[in-house]
């Protein structure tokens, strides 16, 4: 499984791309909006910590519009993923944009058939939302499991990005169902380390390494 990373918070992504974690970033408006700083300059920042495919949003919601800004968004840097969203226009849109070997993320994607039409259009990612489904009280992971069996079913290349990830449980049931990428709060990353047995263990051997008086090197 890929990890993202899903904020426009640089000094957070630098620290986990150091840490060898990161296969990519997403970002949207309102994470742009939290971050204070020009667009341009944050997304052109984070594209250069990042290797992998940085998501970036347009925010037309007609063909021509998001045409327009993908243009724009695409001359940042080249491992600009353009972002749009699940309706017929960003459906147009990423036909014509992958047509022209650009990565596209389609978001905001709630419905298994709203996944199989984004796979149809050429999607490189799509971006079902498990944490808006469970909030009005449907089960996101079952969006997964669906997505996933229809993809196998006709061998769609579309990677599956499970979005709107609140919990460790939600990464490991994605991991489980065969997700190909989680994006996740830099938070909820971190998290995934954590077990108190760990802490427990380490605790106990370095309490027994400090009796015995050594030094490693």
């Amino acid at each position: 499984m890929k990890f993202f990373v899903d904020t426009a918070d640089v000094a957070e992504i630098r620290e986990l791309n150091d840490n060898g974690l990161l296969d990519g970033v997403t970002t949207n408006p309102s994470l742009i909006m939290k971050s204070g700083r020009d667009y341009r300059e944050v997304t052109k920042e984070i594209c250069d910590i990042v290797d992998g495919p940085v998501s970036a949003e347009v925010t037309a919601t007609d063909f021509d519009g998001m045409m327009k800004e993908a243009a724009s968004l695409s001359e940042i840097a080249d491992n600009i993923c353009i972002k749009v969203p699940l309706t017929l226009d960003g459906l147009k849109a990423c036909k014509a944009l992958t047509d022209d070997g650009r990565l596209v993320n389609v978001t905001l994607c709630f419905s298994a058939n709203q996944a199989l039409l984004a796979a149809k259009a050429g999607a490189t990612f799509i971006s079902p939302f498990i944490g808006r489904l469970d909030d009005i009280h449907l089960d996101g992971m079952d969006l997964i499991r669906e997505i996933r069996q229809i993809y196998d079913n006709y061998g769609f290349e579309t990677e599956i990005l499970a979005a709107s990830v609140r919990t460790a449980n939600h990464v490991k049931e994605a991991a489980l169902i065969g997700a190909d990428v989680v994006t996740v709060p830099p938070a909820t990353l971190k998290s995934l380390v954590k077990h108190p047995l760990t802490d427990k263990g380490l605790e106990a051997f370095l309490a027994d390494w400090a009796k015995t008086g050594q030094q490693i090197g």
